[in-house]
């Protein structure tokens, strides 16, 4: 039986000078289309770009919105206290009654890092230990001891605690051979990146796979994609659309920039666009799509229309 596809969407504007309701109008759009999720990054020090607490900005989205699920697509453990960071997530939890979805990750920019404190060398292992406590601490287990009068000794729990028990559902975004290891011996779903091509995706989930075995778990079900998405039954548009997706992926050196277009994003006309899902169904065993956000040089208002167009898609996809 096929599993039916969730599309989500991240933000389309990541300008991290918006406010708080500019992020939450997009997530009820996203809400009203019947989108899956609506997911965030998480970026440090980098100008307008930054977007350093997801948690908090899903927070303010989260008052704003009903059913649609929340995500992060990189809430950076190695900066984080490991009790702060699971007290911080379960309170969201519980705020936007148990639709969150936590999707962590190791971080890679070094100077991030020296701002913190933090040894770079270190990431993985940090990475794993405050994993290690925030599951800990979630699932009831004490986090410390108190000492009271008399010298009773009582143990410290987590309160409070996640909405959904034990906890919301955990993503590991990985990027290169040593993250791959690292979220199949977790057993946890891989968030792959919109900047792999399909072919690295194919051996990307090849190795996942392996090491998922090779620890003794059992197969992850959920099979989420990030990739560039526009749908327009306008061919001008369109033309446009994949020419400034090529330029603006040779201006930033991506690992996309010297591979065909159609390798790493689905532009075109609606047909062309469901021919391009059921490609990702196949090969990979994609449940989960996830839009990345609006190409640079798009306009807004062609990028709703294009969330228009997809949601029908997925729709069709789904009778």
């Amino acid at each position: 039986m096929t599993v039916p596809l969730t599309i989500a969407t991240t933000a389309w504007s990541l300008d991290g000078q918006n406010s708080g309701p500019e992020w939450a109008e997009q997530a009820e759009i996203a809400e009203a289309l019947n989108y899956h999720s609506f997911w965030l990054p998480e970026s440090h020090f980098n100008g307008s770009r930054s977007l350093p607490s997801p948690l908090l900005l899903l927070a303010a989205i989260a008052s704003r919105t009903s059913n649609i699920k929340l995500g992060t697509t990189s809430y950076l453990l190695p900066i984080r206290h490991p009790i702060v960071a699971a007290e911080e997530v379960a309170v969201l939890d519980q705020l936007c009654s148990g639709r969150l979805i936590l999707g962590i990750g190791r971080g890679f920019q070094q100077s991030m890092f020296s701002v913190f404190g933090i040894d770079h060398r270190q990431k993985r292992k940090r990475f794993s230990a405050v994993l290690e406590q925030m599951i800990a601490a979630w699932s009831g287990q004490p986090i410390g001891e108190a000492q009271l009068e008399g010298g009773v000794v009582e143990p410290i729990y987590l309160a409070p605690l996640p909405r959904q028990n034990p906890h919301p559902p955990i993503w590991v975004a990985a990027f290169g051979p040593l993250a791959l290891k690292q979220a199949g011996s977790l057993g946890l779903p891989y968030l792959a990146s919109p900047m792999e091509t399909a072919a690295m995706l194919q051996e990307n989930y090849r190795q996942y796979r392996e090491h998922i075995a090779a620890s003794g778990l059992q197969p992850v079900a959920t099979v989420p994609i990030m990739r560039t998405v526009f749908v327009s039954e306008d061919r001008s548009k369109i033309e446009r659309m994949r020419h400034q997706a090529q330029h603006n992926a040779r201006a930033s050196g991506g690992r996309q920039d010297a591979a065909n277009l159609d390798d790493w994003a689905l532009i075109g006309d609606p047909d062309f666009v469901i021919k391009g899902l059921q490609r990702y169904r196949k090969s990979l065993g994609m449940t989960h799509l996830i839009v990345s956000g609006r190409l640079a040089g798009m306009e807004a208002e062609d990028y709703l229309q294009s969330l228009q167009l997809l949601a029908q898609i997925n729709v069709e996809l789904g009778k």
